[in-house]
C-alpha cells in the first residue's frame, strides 16, 4: 500500500502579521455612478459594502512593502534577519516579480525572494510553502505575503464582476520553531484542477502580429479583464472547500469543533455560510472584513486576520482553520495555531 503523504505538523510559529489597503474608499452607493447597480444589491448577493482601490500614484509593490514592514514591526523581528519572502500576487508592478524589490524595500537585503501565481489561493499556498522551508531547517525566518490589485483587471462596466473586488495587502511572519515551542502549523492540504480555468481567469489576447522574415510570427497585446462565471465558482467553493477544510483538519488530528476560528478567503458571505454549514461550524466563529474591502484575492486571508487580532478577537493560542480558493482552479487549507 502506498504512503499517505505527510501533511501534518510542520514545526514552525506564526508570529506576526500586518496588513495594508489603500486610502481611496468606494462604497457601493457610490458605485451607483459608475455602473448599473445598487448598494441593496450588492450586499444582500456577496455582503460587500465597500472597497479600497489604489491610485494612479501608488503601486501593489507599496502595499505589500506596507504590510511586511508591519508584521515585521508586530513580530519584533529585524528584517535583517529574513531569509525568505514570498510575495502571493497575480496583478504585480512588474510581470517578472515584486518580491525581490519588496523584500529591499523592507531591509530583508539577507534574503531570498520571489513570487507565487495563485490567484485567491495564493497566500494560503505561500504560507504552505514557506512552512517546508522552515520545517527542514533550509531557512529560519519567512515573511509571506498577499497582495493584490485587481481593479486593475476588473471591467468597470460589467456589474457581476466589477462590484467584487478591492486591493489590499497582509503579510504574516514565520520562523522555525525551537526545542520545546508549541507548533504553528498543525496541518494542510492543496489542490488544483486546470479544467476550470474557463470558470474564472484575466487571460492574454494579442491585437498585433509581426512577422519576422518569414522566420516566425509573434505577438502583442495585453490582458483581458477578469472574466467568471459567477454561478460555477460558487458551485465550485461550496463543493471543494468543505471538503479541503475536512482535509486540513484530518491532517492535523483534529475536528471543527477544537476550532476557535474559521478564516476563508473572502469572496462571498453566501460561500461563506454554505462552508460554515457543512462544516458545522456556527457563523460567529468565522472571521470576516468582507463588507468593507470586498474581494482582495490573496490579500484577503492576511488582510482579514490582522483585523481579527488587533481587534482582539484571535489570541495567542487560538486555533484556527484557514482555506484559499479561486482561479487556477485552485483551494488548499491550513490549520494554524496563531502564536504571536
Amino acid at each position: 500500500m502506498e504512503a499517505k503523504a505527510d501533511h501534518g505538523t510542520r514545526n514552525v510559529r506564526i508570529i506576526g502579521v500586518g496588513a495594508s489597503a489603500p486610502s481611496t474608499r468606494v462604497s457601493n452607493a457610490e458605485l451607483e455612478a459608475v455602473v448599473e447597480t445598487s448598494d441593496e444589491w450588492i450586499a444582500k448577493r456577496t455582503g460587500i459594502r465597500a472597497r479600497h482601490l489604489l491610485g494612479p500614484d501608488e503601486g501593489l509593490s507599496d502595499l505589500a512593502t506596507a504590510a511586511a514592514a508591519s508584521a515585521l514591526e508586530q513580530a519584533g523581528v529585524d528584517a535583517a534577519d529574513v531569509e525568505l519572502v514570498i510575495l502571493a500576487t497575480s496583478s504585480p508592478d512588474d510581470l517578472f516579480g515584486d518580491a525581490p524589490c519588496v523584500a529591499r524595500s523592507i531591509g530583508a537585503t539577507n534574503a531570498v525572494a520571489f513570487d507565487l501565481t495563485a490567484a485567491c489561493s495564493g497566500f494560503l499556498f505561500g504560507m504552505n510553502t514557506a512552512s517546508q522551508f522552515l520545517h527542514t531547517g533550509a531557512y529560519k525566518t519567512a515573511v509571506v505575503i498577499g497582495a493584490d490589485a485587481l481593479s486593475r483587471w476588473v471591467d468597470w462596466k460589467d456589474r457581476n464582476t466589477c462590484v467584487l473586488f478591492g486591493d489590499g495587502a497582509g503579510a504574516v511572519v514565520m520562523r522555525a520553531a525551537e526545542g520545546g515551542e508549541e507548533p504553528g502549523l498543525l496541518g494542510f492540504e492543496m489542490h488544483s484542477n486546470g479544467a476550470g480555468r474557463p470558470d474564472l481567469n484575466c487571460g492574454y489576447d494579442y491585437s498585433d502580429e509581426t512577422r519576422l522574415a518569414g522566420v516566425a510570427t509573434v505577438t502583442s497585446g495585453a490582458y483581458n479583464p477578469i472574466d467568471m462565471n459567477g454561478k460555477e465558482v460558487f458551485k465550485f467553493a461550496t463543493t471543494c472547500v468543505p471538503k479541503v477544510l475536512r482535509e486540513g483538519l484530518e491532517n492535523a488530528g483534529v475536528t471543527p469543533d477544537d476550532l476557535d476560528w474559521v478564516l476563508l478567503h473572502q469572496a462571498n458571505i453566501r460561500i461563506m455560510e454554505t462552508v460554515a454549514k457543512k462544516l458545522g461550524v456556527p457563523m460567529e466563529k468565522v472571521l470576516t472584513n468582507l463588507d468593507e474591502y470586498g474581494n482582495t484575492s490573496a490579500g484577503s486571508i492576511p488582510l482579514c486576520l490582522n483585523q481579527a487580532v488587533k481587534e482582539g478577537k484571535v489570541k495567542n493560542g487560538d486555533l484556527i482553520a484557514v482555506a484559499g480558493f479561486g482561479a487556477g482552479l485552485s483551494w488548499g487549507s491550513a490549520v494554524i495555531r496563531w502564536g504571536a
